[in-house]
């Protein structure tokens, strides 16, 4: 990897100092956002259940009767389970009316995931206070695209990364030390003669009160001192513009370091401009394929479902004539029952009727038997009557 001062920054260092440019690259990346993005969805919508239960009157038209009931569930068991908690040695079912209501739970935000036309009309409608989720939701979007920048980071790019900052740092250190360092020593000459300075004139104050003590005395010695403390003021004045005009070449100097150092880093970002051209352009052409095979997919997406439309229509028809079929049959069998039942009802009375036939039968024959029998017994009783006379 070159140096980021002589070749500019690394393609690979870009990407990951641009999150912007991130974009799936496989189909396992794309299965773990759109988790992350379900989840974020359920979330948002969790946030927004204990709203529209309260108002659930104002929307009960928009829901729709199984999501209100659903709701009305949810809320059931609410606070079931806020009266499991205010009574203890409950555990069981409180336990089983907490599984209860992660079930209902479940099947309600299914039932919004598989309308999201009315998620996003409920969020635009139901008015939610900032709440700690509100944070959570935040975070969990931030460790969304935190893990889309970890799954889209390759270990030689994070490598990059940390030599690439690591090689700034260390540049930017440097040149805050040389600047501190010439900062302190022109603060440190400027204090030394700020110090000097003072010095004298409080010197020159002592001379001008000794000498105005002295004047009828020592006029021409004050004068001499006079003098002499001007010249060496001058003199203390001169070598503190020398110094000052050292320390400015220094602050030039030191400048003229800054302005090559910025020439150098605006070289180096032309390059990087001309790198992410060269990259743009490629992406623009990958996204014009892109949009010409999602155009044929969405040709013969349409295609299928023309198709499919047509056969659902084929058995929307056959599904109707079932329907008459089935009735028909149900009216057959309906008729076939009640034939059977008359048929069985027929055959017990024509058994009834053979029994009865049997019985009156059997009787009539007993009773010509006993008949004859008693006319017999009778005749015989009268030929021995005649045979005893």
């Amino acid at each position: 990897m070159a140096t980021p001062g002589k070749a500019g920054i690394p393609l690979g260092v870009m990407k990951v100092l641009d999150p912007r440019q991130l974009k799936p690259d496989s189909t396992e990346t794309e299965r773990i956002l759109t988790v992350f993005d379900e989840t974020i969805v359920k979330l948002e919508i969790t946030r927004l259940i204990p709203r529209i239960i309260g108002s659930l009157e104002r929307f009960a038209r928009m829901l729709g009767p199984e999501i209100t009931s659903s709701l009305l569930e949810l809320q059931k068991l609410s606070m079931e389970i806020q009266e499991l908690l205010a009574s203890p040695g409950r555990e069981e079912k409180r336990r089983a009316a907490e599984q209860r209501l992660k079930c209902c739970l479940r099947n309600t935000l299914r039932l919004f995931l598989a309308n999201p036309l009315l998620y996003h009309g409920l969020k635009y409608e139901v008015w939610v206070r900032e709440s700690p989720a509100d944070a959570f939701i935040k975070a969990f979007k931030e460790f969304r695209d935190f893990t889309l920048e970890r799954l889209l980071t390759s270990p030689d790019e994070e490598k990059e990364k940390i030599q690439f900052m690591e090689d700034i740092s260390l540049r930017v250190e440097k040149n805050m030390e040389t600047m501190s360092a010439v900062q302190a020593e022109l603060e440190a000459a400027i204090q030394t003669r700020d110090e000097e300075i003072n010095s004298k004139d409080k010197k020159i104050e002592n001379l001008k009160a000794s000498m105005e003590d002295l004047a009828k005395e020592c006029k021409a010695d004050i004068h001499q001192i006079t003098k002499e403390g001007e010249k060496q003021q001058k003199e203390d004045e001169k070598a503190s513009k020398e110094r000052c005009a050292r320390l400015e070449q220094d602050v030039l100097r030191l400048r003229a370091q800054f302005k090559a150092l910025v020439l150098e880093h605006r070289a180096s970002e032309l390059v990087l401009r001309k790198e992410k051209c060269k990259t743009e352009r490629e992406i623009e052409k990958w996204v014009q394929k892109y949009d010409k095979d999602m155009s044929e997919k969405q040709a013969t997406y349409e295609e299928t479902e023309a198709a499919y439309n047509e056969e659902k229509a084929q058995l929307a028809v056959l599904m109707e004539k079932h329907a008459l079929l089935l009735q028909e049959y149900t009216a057959i069998e309906e008729e076939r029952r009640i034939l059977k039942e008359k048929a069985e009802e027929a055959a017990r009375e024509a058994a009834r009727r053979n029994d009865a036939a049997t019985y009156i039968q059997a009787f009539w024959k007993g009773y010509l038997v006993r008949s004859i029998y008693k006319s017999k017994l009778k005749k015989g009783r009268g030929r021995g009557r005649g045979r005893g006379k």
